[in-house]
């Protein structure tokens, strides 16, 4: 199963950027999500994620008080709203779906992987 996410590109230091990423099945509207980032020579980190309700939440400390993940369960989207977009948040960013209710932090924790978005940040 692919995931799509788009509305990547290019933005300025201090620019916000918000990536979509519409899961192609309702089935995972009981999953947790996350979105994960990796970055030109360095391993895909996790970013932030979500539960199946929206009631827990956990961000990377890199991007805590930045970025916001949310969910539409009813149009089964996720969303990742990036604020103050800094040099070193420059990645392709990846929206994936857990195994489980709730997020992980660990690649393994999650079943699906959307093809990824790049967004770069200059200044």
């Amino acid at each position: 199963v692919q995931l799509q996410a788009y509305r990547g590109g290019l933005a300025q230091v201090g620019g916000f950027c918000r990536l979509p990423c519409p899961p192609t099945s309702p089935l995972f509207s009981n999953n947790g999500m996350g979105w994960f980032r990796q970055a030109p020579g360095k391993e895909r980190e996790f970013v932030t994620g979500i539960s199946w309700n929206g009631g827990s939440i956990s961000y990377a400390g890199s991007v805590k008080g930045r970025f916001i993940i949310s969910r539409d369960r009813a149009k089964n989207t996720l969303y990742l709203q990036m604020d103050g977009l800094k040099p070193e948040d420059t990645a392709v960013y990846y929206c994936a779906v857990a195994r489980g209710s709730y997020a992980a932090v660990s690649l393994s924790g999650y079943r699906y992987w959307g093809q990824g978005t790049q967004v770069t940040v200059s200044s």
